[in-house]
């Protein structure tokens, strides 16, 4: 069986999963859509898609068409979700997909109420070192005493992740923090029961806070330390430093190493070292199999729970 997928939004990362689909048997690029034609045209000829759009509506009244991957501005996440939904599609939504709880729980409920498969960019649940320490804390062999994660870019303009202007803003909480908040929870299989956030000032003409601090503590006493920055001149990214009971690990992205900085070979974990991959394999896979996704919307509610929280502390 092939699956008939459509990537919306053509962006930094809208490309990262055009890449990733490309690798994936099942998959076939069947349609792309941007705001602009010349664009979509021009993708769609470099991935070998049949269809170029501009009109999301009119993608999704196609009736070969069996799913979307949205990787559309934030703002638009929750809309395009419920519309795919209600059309019939299965959708794999970019991180957030909304910034609101509402928005989110609105999505959770048309999922149930369509029975389409419906997951979100939770990629942390992917990449292959985070997946190494999954199957050891599942095993028995590694469990978390704090996690301290760091998410660090320089974005004091409105930049994407290629360094091109962009239309809209990114966020500190319901994007950046999401993958942390999500991630503490699923690795320690536990609800986060205390939650707490302080902001720096915010910027005067992106309007959102440059720098974000998080706390997070589990049912059992487990410890999350976040920090967020869109003002660091260093290195870029999100770095996870792991303590547990049996070791100390630094993920960074799909590598890993020991608290020594130690290499760990990671590549026996999946089939792909590309986290993005293998999210849009789970993605394929389990409209395949017709089963509920890992990362599938309902399991990553209760992370947009606790960032519904943090919103209400940083407005106080």
């Amino acid at each position: 069986m092939t699956v008939n997928l459509a990537v919306v939004g053509l962006g930094a990362f809208g490309q990262k999963h055009l890449d990733a689909l490309a690798q994936i048997p099942d998959a076939v690029i069947h349609s792309v859509a941007h705001s602009k034609m010349d664009v979509a045209q021009e993708v769609a000829a470099k991935y070998g898609a049949a269809h170029a759009f501009t009109d999301y509506t009119a993608l999704l009244a196609q009736a070969d068409l069996d799913g979307v991957l949205l990787a559309t501005p934030t703002q638009m996440h929750h809309a395009q979700t419920i519309e795919a939904l209600r059309a019939g599609k299965h959708v794999m939504v970019e991180i957030p997909m909304a910034d609101s709880l509402a928005g989110v729980q609105e999505i959770v409920d048309v999922q149930a109420e369509t029975g389409r498969i419906a997951m979100a960019g939770h990629t942390r649940r992917f990449n292959p070192s985070h997946q190494y320490l999954h199957k050891k804390i599942v095993a028995g062999e590694f469990a978390i005493q704090q996690m301290d994660v760091q998410t660090y870019f320089f974005r004091r303009t409105n930049m994407n992740a290629l360094g091109q202007p962009r239309s809209w803003t990114d966020h500190l909480l319901w994007h950046h923090a999401a993958h942390t908040v999500d991630l503490f929870q699923y690795q320690t299989g536990e609800r986060i029961v205390r939650a707490n956030a302080i902001q720096g000032p915010k910027h005067p003409e992106l309007g959102i806070a440059m720098d974000m601090s998080i706390q997070l503590k589990s049912e059992t006493g487990k410890i999350c330390t976040l920090s967020l920055s869109f003002n660091n001149d260093g290195p870029l990214g999100t770095f996870f430093r792991y303590i547990g009971d049996t070791g100390t690990y630094i993920a960074r992205y799909d590598d890993l190493v020991t608290g020594k900085e130690e290499p760990i070979d990671v590549s026996h974990v999946d089939v792909s070292l590309n986290g993005i991959e293998l999210q849009d394999r789970e993605f394929v896979a389990a409209i395949v199999e017709g089963r509920e996704p890992n990362s599938s919307v309902a399991q990553v509610l209760p992370c947009y729970v606790v960032l519904d929280e943090l919103q209400s502390q940083l407005e106080y």
